[in-house]
């Protein structure tokens, strides 16, 4: 087993976001922002809960009027580090990490 530390010597063990629920995710943006390694995208989903897609700066037509509301999903869950920065901002409590040795088992 590998062992992790801070700078200051403490012993840290990174926790990699797997996923995230789209049932309580209410699309704020807030982890998607403050993440640094592009691990999630906004997504537009219709009133059935099936995903449409990515939402972008140029989607303007609403997907054709079928967007019901926007979440986040995990699509680049290879890019996360561990460091926590999206759990701590989330206020919904909607996602999932697991620790580096879980991981990687």
């Amino acid at each position: 087993m590998m062992a992790w530390f801070t700078r200051d010597g403490t012993a840290w063990v990174p926790e990699f976001l797997t996923k995230i629920d789209a049932a309580k995710c209410i699309g704020c943006g807030r982890c998607y922002k403050v993440c640094s390694r592009d691990v999630m995208h906004l997504h537009g989903v219709d009133e059935d809960g099936k995903v449409l897609g990515p939402v972008t700066q140029d989607d303007e037509d609403d997907f054709d009027g079928e967007l019901n509301r926007k979440i986040m999903i995990v699509d680049n869950s290879g890019a996360c580090v561990g460091c926590g920065a999206c759990s701590r901002v989330c206020p919904k409590d909607c996602q999932t990490h697991v620790a580096a040795e879980a991981a990687a088992a």
